[in-house]
């Protein structure tokens, strides 16, 4: 359909979750959907919808009495009223808690799987890796990267970074660091761990502990944490703060 010209088409097959929805104060949620349904020549029963969101029990209780995560869960079910192919999420799960944002996740990605195409926009990096097969990165209005999580992450040129933290006795210079086999990059945290970039771990852990051994030096922390698209954001579109 073309977006202007079938307009009527198009809004149809779509179904909207806007970041913030106001409904009827003194209306059910049976009878919001039911009035919702009656703007569309196809719709999906009320009490259908509110089972396929874990809300059956909650028919007859108003907006007003539903938890954080509920009402969430609740304008996605306005949003599927009408049997949508296209449903536009705009951050759904802003505000709610680690436990409900994980539901809604779960929940996203049942309406994925049930063969409806999801668009969803977000502030969170780790949301965005966790459902899209696609992310854009927009900044300044503008998309400046789209591709799969994977790939977006591999552009980066230190994938890898190793944090390890030393005896208390020793003071190391982060120069020494840099100078070792695989590490790009060595920089000290407040919280006393050392942290390295590196394209391979594997070559540049070797490095680290052979030249701890060869030291002396007890190292008393080691992991390696892989970049994700928090990382990606940044190298792409900087640090400093944006209103």
């Amino acid at each position: 359909f073309d977006t202007q010209r079938d307009a009527r088409e198009v809004k149809e097959r779509i179904g909207v979750q806007l970041q913030a929805s106001a409904f009827f104060d003194f209306l059910s949620l049976t009878e919001i959907l039911d009035l919702f349904g009656r703007f569309y020549k196809r719709r999906i029963a009320p009490l259908e919808l509110l089972a396929h969101v874990n809300l059956a029990d909650r028919a007859k209780e108003r907006v007003a009495n539903l938890s954080g995560g509920q009402r969430q869960r609740f304008a996605i079910a306005i949003a599927l009223v009408n049997d949508p192919d296209v449903v536009f999420l705009d951050e759904p799960t802003t505000g709610l808690d680690p436990q409900a944002r994980r539901n809604l996740w779960e929940f996203i990605r049942s309406l994925h799987d049930d063969g409806r195409t999801i668009v969803l926009t977000t502030h969170y990096m780790e949301e965005a890796e966790y459902l899209c097969d696609r992310v854009a990165i927009m900044d300044g209005g503008k998309i400046i990267a789209l591709d799969t999580p994977a790939k977006l992450i591999s552009t980066l040129p230190v994938p890898y970074e190793i944090r390890a933290a030393m005896s208390h006795e020793y003071n190391m210079e982060l120069t020494n660091l840099v100078d070792l086999p695989g590490i790009s990059s060595a920089s000290l945290h407040a919280d006393g761990t050392y942290r390295l970039g590196c394209e391979d771990a594997s070559i540049g852990i070797g490095a680290l502990t052979a030249w701890a051994a060869d030291a002396g030096i007890q190292i008393t922390h080691l992991e390696v944490v892989a970049a994700n698209l928090e990382d990606v954001f940044l190298s792409m579109t900087g640090n400093e703060l944006r209103d």
